[in-house]
């Protein structure tokens, strides 16, 4: 499992792009690549230029029990603004499926989201709230993208509470944001021109 390794995080999105012969397909892979990777980083501003993000995504999430919308930019931003401010936008995938088409990226996999135990406690967690670690589901994602090729939003949801797990971080393992975006600054390409 890749969960220690967060340059591979995206390692489903790389091998699909290498037999994607379909440039439209091919650049929303790159956009999408370019997306996960500036969350993780820390970097989510530069999710909202507008050739990538449209000015008012709308993000679904049915989670751990939970149903959000993310209605607009700055809904959305205050989300990833937390997740960089406690070092919860470090993600690992575990058997991720992609597809792709020409409005949407569609993705299974099994998420593991690093997260501060204070915050599980603070959710009812039997945790140590000084602890960090992995909290990990299977999740299903529909991206949708315009027809320009800018997000329009993410739905994403748990297809199966029972997989959930809570795994221990030794302190070692621990990435914080700094160290995360070090190692992803490598994979952090520009968007190469539309090709359509």
């Amino acid at each position: 499992m890749s969960r220690f390794d967060i340059t591979q995080t995206n390692a489903a999105v790389h091998r699909l792009m290498e037999t994607t012969t379909n440039p439209r397909h091919r650049w929303l892979l790159e956009a999408y690549d370019r997306h996960r990777n500036l969350e993780m980083a820390g970097r989510w501003k530069e999710i909202f230029a507008p050739d990538m993000t449209v000015e008012h995504p709308v993000y679904h999430f049915n989670v751990f029990g939970i149903q959000t919308v993310l209605d607009g930019a700055e809904a959305v931003q205050a989300v990833y603004e937390d997740w960089s401010s406690t070092a919860q936008c470090v993600f690992y995938t575990d058997d991720e499926q992609i597809a792709v088409g020409d409005n949407m990226i569609v993705s299974t996999a099994t998420i593991y989201q690093q997260t501060p135990g204070a915050l599980l406690v603070a959710a009812g967690a039997p945790v140590d709230p000084d602890a960090h670690y992995l909290v990990a589901n299977v999740e299903h994602m529909i991206w949708p993208y315009d027809d320009e090729g800018r997000l329009v939003g993410e739905d994403v949801w748990e297809i199966d509470e029972s997989k959930r797990q809570v795994i221990a971080l030794d302190p070692s393992e621990v990435l914080t944001v700094e160290q995360s975006a070090a190692l992803l600054a490598p994979y952090i390409r520009d968007l190469p021109p539309r090709p359509w």
